[in-house]
This record gives C-alpha cells, structure tokens and sequence, in this order.
C-alpha cells in the first residue's frame, strides 16, 4: 500500500494522508489527529442535510468487518509513525 502524507501545522489534525487503493486510484483525506497522546485515523465521511431536516453521515470506505478496518486504520497510523520519524514537525513561534 502506497501512503503519501500531508503535514497540517495547526490544532488537533496532524497530517493528512493519500492512499493508493489500487493502480492510480486514491483514496484523498484520510486524518490523522491526536487526541490526548493517542494517535487516531480518521476516515473520510459524506454528510448531507435530509428532507427530515437532520444531518446524516455515510462512510466512503467500507470494510467487511471491524477487523479489517481496525487492521486497515494500523496499517495507515504505523506508516504515518514511521513517516513522522523521518519528518519531524517543525514549530514556529511569531514574536508579538
């Protein structure tokens, strides 16, 4: 599985990632955020307004069971751990 991360430098979204699902098809926004001293991967959902008013949310990726996703989403955070040794985040502090 091919991952290219985007880093994002600001709140709780550390970076973004862009899977390669198969050849020259990918999968975009895919968050990796940090909640606490966890890291977290989050999927990409679709949310709509329907005619009952409410908000409702689908999954643009969908797995068999819990376990695939489960094993999918550490597959994805490992890379991003490895990925994140490589390129430390850099923070820049602005004098006020």
């Amino acid at each position: 599985m091919k991952i290219r991360f985007i880093d994002i430098t600001t709140g709780a979204v550390q970076a973004r990632a862009v899977v390669e699902i198969a050849s020259d098809i990918f999968i975009n926004e895919i968050t990796i955020l940090k909640r606490g001293n966890e890291i977290e991967v989050e999927l990409p959902q679709k949310s709509f307004k329907g005619k009952d008013g409410r908000i409702h949310t689908l999954d643009i990726i969908t797995f068999s069971d819990e376990n695939r996703e489960n094993f999918w989403k550490l597959e994805i955070k490992n890379e991003y751990l490895k990925w994140r040794k490589k390129n430390p985040k850099v923070l820049v502090y602005e004098k006020k």
